[in-house]
């Protein structure tokens, strides 16, 4: 019983995209019911009624393993399920949830649709039916190392030998923790980082993330708030090895998820040679590479960098559920200059493959660069800049301080002084006040931020359904003034 009670408390605010935090039962039922918040418990008490625990514990037949993963299935997704069940809609269920804490592109739904029931895209051979390359098939990988080549300004043409292909972005970063680390040793991670990383790290591979704190303040070395600097990541290595860690990479994302910062050339240069000196791997999300909307800035991917530090340390990820909307057409592609992480990740594409059928389709669509270039980015660039300036008019009418970076699905909200005290605690209470007016928000500490009171807001959604999020947004943050 008491593994399963520190694996609760440990992992507590660990999920995936949604990252919800985790409510008691009667706050559960909250979601779709409207039963009142429960009491405000101490920090550290678990949100699972002991009820609960030992329920997970009555069976004859899961294994204690078996166990453990139902429990953090359900503290982690029992309320998304929930909510998928209740998701608003302007003509069937008006009164539904309204979800900005998933980070979804749903802007261009109409474009990729339309795109995607082309005759071209509707092709079935029979090869397509079978068992095929485990690493992805042949044809997708050469158009991703086009694909990459181009549009990250590889300065050669990538290698489709390079490219692994499986059914998420999640499940290569997975898949590479298993490769790159054994049991217990670590990667340093800086916070607030996609919590995804958590819950795929610690459900398979039984990697350790050290956070590498970042907070707020702006001082005479940090110029900008959540910066990250080589002295940070020096000072969270220095102290991990003092506790006995054994470090073996570095992860991190760009453009970031959730701050929505984009790493000059400079700063990634910095980071890699600071992995170089102490002979770390860099694993680099690049999944939101294609959701610049501000012109005056510039990505500049890892791939673009004539001559990296240490190219076989270094590993590139990339999918098309951000920048095309495909979340539901689960795609992650990996892109090593090491021929024997490659060769290793071979077999994760037995239990993590994509469709025949999908990879075709995936190849078409990235494939049709005058399709890309001159109506879906256009297109896409365009709404992503009308729904970032919908809702930051917003939070600067209601005073609601934020990040604006110019990338991303997302904005990165402080609502501390809604916050009384600014505790973790007091957070969570907020995010129950969010539900009560059936809007979801991902807090703060569901992405390990060191500071309580920061909320990720996701914009990337249509028009009509924003006004009425904003209204529900609006409408709680008066309801906590008022208590």
């Amino acid at each position: 019983m008491s593994q399963l009670v520190n694996l609760l408390q440990s992992k507590a605010t660990s999920s995936l995209e949604l990252q919800l935090p985790h409510l008691s039962l009667d706050s559960r039922h909250d979601v779709g019911g409207g039963r009142q918040v429960p009491p405000s418990r101490q920090p550290n008490q678990p949100s699972y009624q002991q009820s609960d625990l030992e329920a997970a514990f009555v069976s004859h037949d899961l294994s204690n393993r078996g166990i453990d993963i139902s429990a953090l299935y359900r503290s982690h997704f029992q309320d998304y399920v929930t909510h998928q069940g209740d998701q608003y809609h302007e003509g069937k269920n008006i009164l539904g949830f309204i979800n900005l804490g998933i980070s979804e592109n749903r802007l261009c739904a109409d474009l990729m649709t339309e795109r995607l029931s082309q005759r071209d895209m509707n092709y079935i051979d029979e090869a397509l039916l079978r068992y095929s390359d485990w690493r992805g098939q042949a044809f997708l990988r050469e158009e991703v190392a086009r694909f990459l080549t181009y549009y990250c300004k590889a300065p050669t043409q990538l290698d489709p030998e390079n490219v692994i292909v499986l059914n998420s972005c999640l499940s290569v970063f997975l898949a590479l923790s298993m490769v790159l680390c054994d049991p217990g040793e670590a990667l340093l991670t800086p916070t607030p980082f996609h919590a995804g990383f958590t819950f795929t790290s610690h459900m398979y591979a039984k990697v350790e993330l050290i956070h590498v704190h970042l907070d707020s303040e702006i001082t005479e070395v940090t110029t900008q708030p959540f910066q990250l600097t080589v002295d940070k990541l020096e000072k969270a290595l220095h102290e991990a090895r003092l506790k006995g860690k054994k470090i073996k990479g570095l992860v991190l994302s760009n453009p970031h998820n959730p701050l929505g910062d984009i790493y000059s050339r400079d700063s990634l240069k910095e980071y890699l040679e600071f992995a170089k000196r102490y002979n770390l791997h860099v694993i680099i999300d690049e999944i939101y590479m294609l959701t610049v909307f501000d012109e005056s800035v510039t990505f500049h991917s890892v791939l673009s960098i004539k001559s990296l530090p240490d190219p076989s340390r270094t590993h590139v990820i990339w999918g098309t559920s951000k920048c095309f909307g495909l979340s539901g057409i689960c795609f992650g592609a990996l892109y090593s200059h090491n021929k024997e992480v490659v060769s290793a990740m071979h077999a994760f594409g037995v239990l993590h493959s994509i469709s025949g059928i999908i990879q075709y389709k995936l190849c078409r669509l990235l494939r049709d660069r005058e399709w890309i270039d001159k109506v879906y980015l256009l297109a896409n660039r365009y709404r992503l800049q009308a729904a970032h300036r919908y809702i930051t008019n917003k939070l600067k009418a209601l005073k609601v301080p934020f990040l604006s970076r110019g990338s991303g699905l997302c904005v990165w909200i402080s609502l501390k002084k809604y916050l009384d005290p600014c505790t973790f605690e007091e957070e969570q209470l907020l995010y129950h006040r969010f539900l009560r007016n059936k809007l979801i928000l991902s807090p703060g500490k569901s992405y390990m931020c060191k500071e309580p009171g920061w909320f990720r807001l996701t914009f990337a959604n249509k028009p009509s359904h924003l006004k009425v999020a904003m209204h529900r947004f609006h409408q709680a943050l008066d309801d906590q003034k008022q208590e």
